[in-house]
């Protein structure tokens, strides 16, 4: 179900690694909005690649229907080499 959209760099925002839960495959990854204190959770994130608690990542939001405010949203979570590492929906 992932899109094929490009959440152009200027329009992510960074956000802070407060959790990691890793296994043999994925890791589970939450993060922290620094302003709203809101935290989203990325669930298959590669295994292979660092991530630890404090980190900085990046995300980028696609909203989902006509209004752009409200309703679900495509999140997506970047590293800071602009490489997406996984994608959630928020409802």
């Amino acid at each position: 179900m992932e899109a094929d959209v490009e959440i152009l760099e200027t329009d992510r925002f960074d956000c802070q690694v407060v959790n990691v839960i890793k296994t043999m495959t994925y890791q589970g990854i939450t993060i922290e909005e620094p302003l709203s204190k809101g935290r989203v959770y990325f669930g298959k994130v590669p295994a292979d690649i660092d991530i630890e608690v404090g980190d900085v990542l990046f995300i980028g939001a696609k909203p989902l229907g006509e209004e752009k405010n409200q309703g679900s949203m495509e999140v997506y979570l970047y590293d800071e080499e602009d490489n997406r590492l996984d994608w959630t929906l928020i409802y």
